[in-house]
């Protein structure tokens, strides 16, 4: 089955087996020290949020709200995923893209500045021990999610493969950060040059990959790249993870208003905060 419907990619995912219990949240009025624009419509966001910094897993997401202290909106918190964290100094970076009034009034906070952050939440990736390669491919803003796996990694003696897309070359995110985590190969491609069509990729990939391929494909941000990372799963036996994303009110699993299935079954499906955001995709039939 090949679809790029992104209803079809949560109705295929399914939680990751338990691994322990995941770290407690915590709130911080987190001090900004950096908030810059960063490329295409992104902006670079750097906090002292040390609680947050020392217990984060890679994959895992903040809850940012846009409202000062006193302010009466934007009233919900927008979910960002943690692009890198620093346990020693005690700090969490974000990059994300301006697209709403919520996204447009957190650029206005300044060095200097407080901002309610709540983290770190949810569940995120998992990379067994023994994995010798793992591949991650990310679009535009959700390549976000996978960085932290490149922190995660680099020194570990497993090696990297990573695939940054985006629309042109200033909207691709990530690509520098992969090669200083010593990825073992880093390929950005873009639509303006033709190098992200599915096929070319898919193309590259074998060929680079099929003498000795990952036990572990991790994706976000994009539909077409799910499915094709499920495609070369079922080549190379590999297991796909995807991290999804969605509109969020608590990121607590309180409002449960990020569920990943069709709305009106008899069970509620798996929460994107809670459960998520990231999942194992399951083969279609």
């Amino acid at each position: 089955m090949t679809t790029t419907d992104a209803q079809a990619v949560r109705d295929h995912v399914t939680p990751l087996p338990d691994t322990g219990p995941v770290p407690a949240p915590t709130w911080h009025h987190a001090e900004v020290l950096e908030h810059r624009p960063e490329a295409d419509r992104y902006q670079y966001l750097r906090l002292h949020a040390p609680s947050i910094a020392r217990a984060a897993t890679a994959g895992q997401f903040v809850m940012l709200t846009a409202a000062r202290q006193g302010e009466r909106g934007p009233v919900l918190p927008r979910p960002m995923a943690i692009y890198r964290r620093d346990a020693e100094a005690g700090t969490i970076e974000v990059v994300y893209g301006v697209v709403g009034d919520g996204t447009r009034k957190l650029t206005t906070f300044a060095a200097g500045e407080t901002m309610l952050v709540v983290g770190p939440l949810g569940r995120g990736f998992h990379v067994p021990d023994d994995a010798t390669r793992v591949l991650l491919v990310g679009r535009g803003i959700g390549t976000c999610s996978l960085t932290t796996v490149a922190q995660d990694l680099a020194g570990s003696g497993t090696e990297l493969v990573a695939v940054a897309s985006g629309r042109t070359p200033q909207a691709v995110i990530g690509a520098d950060f992969y090669r200083e985590c010593g990825a073992e190969r880093v390929l950005t491609v873009t639509d303006d040059e033709g190098t992200s069509e599915i096929a070319r990729l898919r193309a590259e990939l074998t060929s680079t990959l099929d003498s000795s391929p990952p036990q572990r494909i991790l994706t976000c941000g994009s539909d077409r790249l799910a499915w094709l990372c499920r495609e070369l799963a079922d080549r190379w036996g590999a297991e796909v993870q995807v991290s999804l994303e969605a509109h969020m009110a608590c990121g607590l699993g309180y409002c449960h208003g990020c569920a990943t299935g069709t709305r009106g079954g008899p069970e509620e499906s798996p929460l994107i905060c809670k459960d998520g955001p990231v999942f194992r995709l399951e083969k279609t039939a």
